[in-house]
């Protein structure tokens, strides 16, 4: 039988209790206090083995947490109160490029590049007095001299009777840094190319704007002429008129479709009376209808239907869809105008047409710039920018267009917009409305005009025109100093500015006379061949009474005129 190692303790105890007491105790109390004492040196055998298990555990938790702390993804750095490098993790040790044990005792401050020292020691005082967290960016230098960017997550800590810490977590964000500065350049480089896009889109505006407006100019001077023109002349003037017109046209679906592109374009959103916009694009769109001998059929609006959208784009929008129905339908056919709500609170507008359809092909290319699906050898008119255009602007202002068509049957195009509640109305006293008297009886007072404009064609269609009207005289300026000039010695009722003029701009020139006490009181109406909206609005908020674009059209700019004349007279 193998011994335990209780024999011993058990046979010493036997041979004393058989001295001290062997009268005393019988066998079974001595065999009982010896099974007493071997459970108990068991129990302490156990007790010793956990105590080894923990050890060795404690030994392997501190071994790993070594390991964490050393290759922690952040250096891990401890500054004493003066900012010395008390203790620092081996991640920390390789970002600073310089061995551990050399590092302690250093100021961490040896480690910021000269031009972050300043930040640097803010940031510590800051820390050091202020108990809590914060965070820094500096740039940092290695040992050996290579410039790194950190993130330095900073934490204030007490130690010991009145002592302090400061704990930071030290990471590299040299590669943020680089992709942050890569995207900034590339925004700026994004910034810079629209600039010179828009600077582009005024300049070429301008360029093709104005001999249009020499050719539409003088065509409708021919057209309204005294005597006036023969059926000939009157057939060969409308020619030139309507292609004109259709020039520039098509120079405004460009420029649209260019500002959309360049995130150029302002819409206003706001509560639009569709029942009022209908009528508005019916009356601009019946000749084109009559003429080809479709019929339209509009809505009845039985109570007021508001949608959100901007009103000057959603008339372009509609009219644009009617033109294609009557433009692309049958002849005698009809163009259909529906509106159905749709949940929850949506608008669908629905234009049919019982034209010739669009073949599943055609569909999947409708959206595509300048692509005519084939149209090309047509003899109708168009781009293939229109409806890429009206797409674009129908999202713009939150809604969504759609096309269903079927060959031989027709199409049904529809645009969506989200439904407004009316507009709440301020009540006011309205005056007498100013009256406009486009002919003047005899007798009237010569009024003065001041034309500021460099090109001689666009001076002699204003000299043309003023020459109709007997109560009026024209002085004119090649340039903004020399009008500027006779703006002060002849203190003209209306002067007409050109915006790009040589030496001094249309817009610097007329801050120059409304800043004048003498002449800050007239009219001042801007006639230009830039036509891009957000330089409109800025021309007429600096001040503008009126701002036309070339080609004018010669009913409208006669009514500003006498706009303007009539609130000279006021003054």
């Amino acid at each position: 039988m193998k011994k335990t190692t209780a024999d011993p303790l058990r046979a010493s105890a036997e041979a004393q209790l058989a001295q001290t007491a062997p009268a005393l105790l019988p066998r079974r109390t001595t065999d009982a206090l010896l099974h007493e004492l071997q459970v108990h040196q068991i129990e302490l055998e156990m007790q010793n083995e956990q105590l080894n298990q923990a050890h060795l555990a404690m030994e392997e938790s501190r071994d790993r947490y070594a390991d964490l702390y050393d290759f922690a993804p952040v250096g891990y750095v401890t500054l004493t109160a003066d900012a010395q490098i008390a203790e620092i993790n081996l991640t920390g040790a390789t970002l600073l490029g310089v061995a551990r044990q050399q590092l302690l005792t250093k100021r961490f401050s040896t480690f910021i590049v000269h031009a972050d020292q300043e930040c640097w020691s803010r940031h510590f005082t800051s820390v050091k007095n202020h108990v809590g967290r914060s965070t820094v960016e500096l740039a940092m230098q290695r040992g050996d001299g290579t410039v790194f960017h950190a993130l330095l997550d900073c934490a204030h800590q007490k130690v010991g009777a009145g002592g302090t810490a400061i704990r930071i977590a030290l990471s590299d964000i040299s590669e943020r840094k680089r992709l942050e500065a890569e995207r900034n350049q590339a925004l700026a480089t994004a910034e810079q190319a629209n600039r010179a896009k828009s600077t582009f889109l005024s300049s070429m505006s301008h360029e093709l704007r104005t001999p249009l407006n020499a050719i539409l100019g003088f065509a409708q001077l021919l057209e309204t002429g005294t005597p006036p023109p023969t059926p000939l002349q009157q057939r060969n003037i409308g020619q030139i008129l309507k292609g004109g017109w259709y020039l520039l046209s098509l120079i405004n679906e460009i420029l649209d479709l260019a500002l959309i592109e360049s995130g150029k374009i302002t819409l206003v959103r706001e509560p639009v009376l569709l029942s009022e916009a209908m009528l508005e694009c019916r009356a601009m769109i019946e000749p084109q209808a009559q003429h080809r001998g479709i019929g339209l059929v509009f809505p009845q609006f039985d109570t007021p239907c508001f949608v959100n959208a901007d009103p000057t784009r959603v008339k372009q929008v509609l009219i644009n869809l009617l033109s294609n129905a009557i433009k692309y339908n049958r002849q005698d056919g009809t163009v259909a105008v529906e509106c159905t709500p749709r949940p929850p609170d949506v608008l669908r507008i629905s234009i049919r047409d019982n034209g010739a359809g669009l073949s599943a092909e055609q569909l999947a290319q409708l959206f595509q710039p300048f692509n005519r699906l084939g149209m090309e050898t047509s003899a109708e008119e168009g781009t293939g920018i229109g409806l890429v255009v009206t797409k674009r602007l129908v999202e713009l202002m939150g809604g969504a267009l759609g096309v269903e068509s079927t060959v031989g049957v027709g199409s049904v195009f529809w645009i969506e917009f989200a439904l407004a509640p009316p507009p709440q109305l301020a009540v006011h006293k309205v005056g007498p409305a100013a009256v406009i008297q486009p002919a003047v009886p005899d007798g009237t007072p010569l009024h003065t005009l001041l034309y500021v404009e460099d090109n001689p064609a666009n001076l002699e269609l204003v000299e043309q025109l003023v020459a109709r009207r007997p109560d009026l005289r024209l002085l004119t300026a090649t340039d903004g100093n020399l009008g500027i000039q006779l703006a002060r010695l002849h203190l003209p009722e209306v002067i007409l500015m050109d915006i790009h003029l040589p030496g001094i701009s249309g817009m610097d020139a007329m801050k120059i006379l409304r800043a004048d006490a003498a002449t800050a009181h007239i009219p001042i109406i801007a006639i230009s061949a830039d036509a891009l909206p957000y330089n409109i609005r800025k021309a007429v908020d600096a001040g503008f009474f009126d701002y036309h674009t070339k080609p004018i059209k010669v009913a409208e700019f006669m009514k500003s005129l006498d706009a303007a004349l009539h609130l000279a007279g006021k003054e």
